[in-house]
Formats: C-alpha cells, sequence, structure tokens
C-alpha cells in the first residue's frame, strides 16, 4: 500500500513511474487506456569494500524486472477489481558473501532469485468492495507487499529494511520479495486516515525458498502450517501544507515449530548432550514503522524533508536477531532546483540473541564448526551490529538516476572477527 493512493489499489514497486523510452510509441497510452499497466525496470549496483571484512572485494549485481498491472474495471467492466503480476531475472554476485557480511547486506540485489530466466515474485488479485472502504486480496503474494512495508526504505541501496525490515523477512512466515506466499489479506478503512488488515499465509519450514528457487512450485512440499498477520495503520496529514505521516504497528504468529537454537530436551545445549533439540510452537515478530514529513517542497509524496525509522522484534529463542532499529532522515532535492534528486542518512541497530550466541559459545568449547542461522554462516560469537549508510541519487535521464552510496559496516556480520568495513558504490535504475 502506497500513501498516494491511500483506499485504491495496492501499488507495486515499478507502477506510475515515468518511462525512458517515453510513450514506447504509442503503446502505452493505448494499454494504459485499457487498463493495462505493463513495466519494465532494471537495477544494477556496483559495491565494494575499501577496508575491512573478511577480505577486499567489489561486486556487480542487478535485476530486469517485469510488472503486469491491470484495472479490469477499464478493461471488461469488472467493478474494483485489480491483478498484479511481477517477475524477475537477476545476475550477479552479491558483495555482502564475499566479504563475510550477511546481516546488514550492502546490496539490494541479495539472491533468493534462482537461476531461471523469470523468477515469479508475485501474481494475486484485488477487489475492492464499498467504494473501496473493503479490499481483499489473494494468491501468491510477498507478505511486505501489504504488512511491515515502508516506502520509503528502499530509496536506500542496503537490503535490510527494503522491502520491509529484517528479521520478519527473514524467517518462513514473513518471507517477502523477491519470494511470495500462497496467502489472502483483508484490509477495511473505518476512517480515511486508518486501515485495519489481516492475512493468512501458508509456511514451508522446511525449505529456503517459495515456491522453489523459480517461485513457479507453489504445491511444493513442506506446506500445512500458517503465518496471520496483523496491522494497524494511522495515515495523518498536517497543516496546509499536507505533512503525510504514516503509523504502522503489526504482528505476526506463525504456528509451525522450530527448533531452539540452543536448547536440547533438557534445556541444555544439544552440541553438548547430544540429545533431541527442544522444538518450539509458534514463532513471533512485531514491528512498529513511522515516517513523517517535517518540510514540504512541492506537491510529490517525498518532496520534502522526511524523517523515518522504527524497531522490530522477533523471538530469540528460535531466530537468531532478536531486535532491529533503523532512524533515516531523506530529501528530495526542491531546495537546491533538482527535484527529482534524493539525498538520505540512515542508522541501524542490530542484535542478535542470546540463544544463538550461547550455541555459538558451546561450538566453540567443542571445537566444533558454527551452525548457519537465518543469516547464514557466523564466524565467530555474533553480539550486535551497526550501519550508517549515506547516498545522492541523481535524476540523469526520463526515469534513470545514478545513486552513489557510502555504508559503514561497524562489527561486520555482528562479531568481531573482521575489521570494520567500509563500502563505496553506485545504484543505477532505470524504467524503460
Amino acid at each position: 500500500m502506497t500513501g498516494s493512493d491511500r483506499q485504491g489499489p495496492t501499488e507495486m514497486l515499478m507502477y506510475g513511474n515515468p518511462h525512458l523510452f517515453g510513450d514506447w510509441g504509442g503503446i502505452q497510452p493505448w494499454l494504459t487506456k485499457r487498463g493495462i499497466y505493463l513495466t519494465v525496470g532494471i537495477n544494477e549496483e556496483f559495491m565494494g569494500n575499501v577496508t575491512g571484512g573478511k577480505q577486499r572485494a567489489y561486486s556487480d549485481a542487478g535485476q530486469v524486472a517485469a510488472e503486469l498491472d491491470i484495472d479490469w474495471d477499464k478493461l471488461a467492466g469488472i467493478n474494483e477489481f485489480w491483478t498484479h503480476m511481477l517477475v524477475v531475472n537477476g545476475h550477479g554476485n552479491n558483495l555482502g558473501r564475499l566479504i563475510g557480511e550477511n546481516i546488514a547486506q550492502p546490496q539490494q540485489i541479495y539472491g533468493a532469485r534462482g537461476n531461471v530466466v523469470a523468477h515469479l515474485v508475485a501474481l494475486y488479485g484485488e477487489k475492492g468492495l464499498f467504494r473501496n472502504r473493503l479490499n481483499i486480496a489473494a494468491g501468491w503474494i510477498p507478505t511486505g507487499t501489504f504488512f511491515n512495508y515502508d516506502y520509503l526504505a528502499c530509496s536506500f541501496v542496503n537490503v535490510t529494511t527494503c522491502g520491509n525490515p529484517a528479521p520478519g523477512k527473514y524467517v518462513p512466515g514473513g518471507r517477502d520479495w523477491p519470494s511470495g506466499n500462497l496467502g489472502a489479506v483483508v484490509r477495511v478503512w473505518p476512517t480515511r486516515q486508518v486501515y485495519l488488515m489481516a492475512g493468512l499465509f501458508a509456511v514451508n519450514s522446511s525449505s529456503s525458498y517459495n515456491g522453489g528457487i523459480s517461485g513457479w512450485a507453489w504445491a511444493q512440499p513442506g506446506l500445512g502450517k500458517f503465518s496471520s498477520q496483523f496491522e494497524v495503520g494511522w495515515l495523518p496529514s498536517f497543516g496546509k501544507n499536507d505533512l503525510i505521516g504514516h503509523y504502522k504497528l503489526g504482528y505476526f504468529y506463525d504456528n509451525a515449530r522450530y527448533p531452539h537454537l540452543y536448547e536440547d530436551i533438557n534445556g541444555n545445549s544439544y552440541q553438548a548432550t547430544g540429545l533431541p533439540r527442544r522444538y518450539r510452537a509458534g514463532m513471533n515478530v512485531a514491528w512498529f514503522l513511522a515516517d513523517q514529513m517535517l518540510v514540504r517542497y512541492g506537491k510529490g509524496l517525498t518532496n520534502g524533508l522526511i524523517a523515518f525509522g522504527g524497531a522490530e522484534y522477533a523471538n530469540g529463542a528460535t531466530v537468531a536477531m532478536r531486535d532491529h532499529a533503523w532512524i533515516s532522515l531523506l530529501s528530495g532535492g526542491s531546495p537546491w532546483h533538482r527535484p527529482l534528486d534524493q539525498v538520505g542518512i540512515m542508522y541501524h541497530h542490530f542484535d542478535m540473541s542470546h540463544s544463538v550466541a550461547l550455541q555459538q559459545e558451546s561450538s566453540q568449547a567443542l571445537g566444533l564448526p558454527y551452525v548457519s542461522n537465518q543469516w547464514g554462516e557466523p564466524y565467530g560469537v555474533q553480539g550486535h551490529e551497526n550501519v550508517w549508510e549515506a547516498f545522492y541519487s541523481v535524476h540523469v535521464l526520463t526515469g534513470t538516476s545514478v545513486q552513489p552510496d557510502f555504508q559503514y559496516i561497524n562489527h561486520v556480520n555482528a562479531t568481531t572477527k573482521f575489521r570494520d568495513a567500509a563500502v563505496l558504490g553506485v545504484q543505477i535504475n532505470t524504467i524503460l
């Protein structure tokens, strides 16, 4: 859900953006008149660490994404009904893996797309009722399209908050873009500024990917449990300058059973005793997101100085990251006569769970390899991590931006194994 259309259809990532190639020789207006919105976007990210990390390295990671949104009212007279489809093709290597950083991956293009021509991210229908006061969506849905979503976060390159924040998007019940989930969402607007939303998603706790590596294998083995998600949102507007805000509080409960990160059936180290691991029924994640425009420079949704941030918590007995908090300032370029440029700074703080630290201390004492968790391979006993990011996005052509980016990573991979890393890079985005 975007703030630009508070009671309309859920817009996806690229819908409504200007195109590098204009109206495609008249094709775009012809399609739009019939309610067909087709967009193709390219994202390339070149990054390298100038110091710190596991090793000095650089990488290029990118993707081509195609999005098709159809307004069936215009196309076939079906009132308040939309369908959305998004497929991507990813390529390249991710810098985080090369430098030993899995907690706060410096690039948005981080994996999970599979070695396929067209990885399915989303395919779902959305029906509005009572002038869109009630909205029902069902199909193959990334949970972050609806829940725990901040439309400003992907202005930054670091993937930790892009789409929706960690830790929720890295556990089976909250898997997000580019992973979809079979599910349904109901959203109701009691007033124009307040919504209530609930969703139910199928959970596959035995696989690293929903839908397989291609995203098309909806009936893969392991389904049978559910993630129930809830969110309440307030979207106020203050003063004569329409200072828009978004405030969201949410929670999800995944009713699958998951192994305790440290304990055996008696509450001791399962690595030391060799006894079966203790299993916990249910996984919990809660979040609070907020953004508020402080000063308006123009009419657009982001034409101003905006403060945003949030906090997210997960049950540390079964999730390796206990909590994540972040704060940011983002500004459009109107004050310096570059209205389509953006500049931003962001700070993240991550705390890993006490249970995963006990497990890693046990591995260390027993001379065993560290056990992988939801954030991949650890390189030591994980504690906390801090990340700072700053960028300037330059609008160079219609639908095209070039974004130099700097990130400083303190306690790489939440350990003291490696020196702090300084990462430089550039992101290029184009809507064709």
